[in-house]
């Protein structure tokens, strides 16, 4: 591809995520995908693959783990538990782009450069330009996922988990969409409920769903949302995704409150379905 080319398409990588929807045209989509998925902004900073760990988290040959951002693979069966549906196919397939690449890739570092486990946080590049996480989204072999301030390719990578999810490829087999009194465990979900309360108070934004889960905003994260929707969303049907944590596992819970919280850092993990 020619360096005009690229830039072309990274203008049209920045206008998607600047857009601000759950899901870009699909129009916009097949362009891309014509040439390259989901392009670098700019230039992304060499490395050599060592291994694939599982679907969304690589080992280079430096010593660095480098855990994809935007995409959340199914987890392997780590610890005698059991791997979830399209784990193995994700390692494959990653392996399978890595390999395509000679094992080397381009990354490019996110705002937030690390985790809490020590792991790089980057987006992946094939030798093609096309970013690997796009590319298993597009294949069904993960969930989008945007946390707060690691969003740039948001728009893009939006538009490929819906490929996947139009055409009921891999997760998207069956609806992973869960009503909240049918979680029975901590991690990652998508929860599709209508909302029964709204609350604002030094502790942020609480969203109530029926069936037994609370959406909660920390007040250093608001100013990524608008303030006034979500005080209006009372009544509405959401799909929202991310991390659920275990509430009675912090020392009981107080009357009325819900056992379940998903905290959000990101409106791209919120969705109206309806009002």
């Amino acid at each position: 591809m020619t360096l005009g080319n690229l830039l072309r398409l990274a203008g049209l990588l920045k206008k998607a995520s600047l857009a601000g929807a759950f899901f870009v045209p699909a129009i916009w989509l097949s362009s891309v995908q014509a040439q390259v998925l989901c392009p670098a902004p700019k230039a992304p900073t060499p490395a050599q693959v060592e291994r694939v760990v599982d679907g969304d988290t690589l080992r280079l040959k430096d010593g660095r783990s480098v855990r994809m951002i935007g995409l959340n693979a199914p987890e392997t069966g780590k610890k005698g538990q059991t791997a979830e549906p399209f784990a193995e196919a994700a390692r494959q397939r990653l392996q399978a782009l890595v390999a395509r690449s000679d094992g080397r890739v381009g990354l490019l570092t996110g705002n937030q450069a690390q985790d809490r486990y020590g792991r790089t946080l980057a987006h992946v590049f094939g030798a093609d330009g096309s970013n690997l996480e796009a590319q298993l989204l597009a294949d069904g072999l993960g969930y989008q996922v945007a946390i707060a301030p690691n969003t740039e390719l948001l728009g893009c990578q939006q538009a490929a988990e819906q490929r996947a999810r139009s055409a009921r490829a891999g997760v998207w087999r069956q609806s992973p969409v869960q009503a909240p009194q049918h979680i029975t465990r901590s991690g990652f979900a998508i929860v599709g409920a209508k909302v029964s309360r709204v609350q604002r108070n030094r502790g942020g934004f609480w969203i109530d769903l029926e069936g037994g889960l609370v959406l909660h905003i920390a007040p250093n994260q608001l100013t990524h949302f608008d303030q006034k929707r979500l005080a209006n969303l009372k009544g509405t049907q959401l799909e929202a995704r991310g991390w659920v944590l275990d509430r009675s596992r912090r020392g009981g819970l107080k009357p009325g409150q819900a056992r379940w919280m998903l905290p959000l850092t990101h409106p791209g993990m919120l969705k109206v379905v309806a009002r």
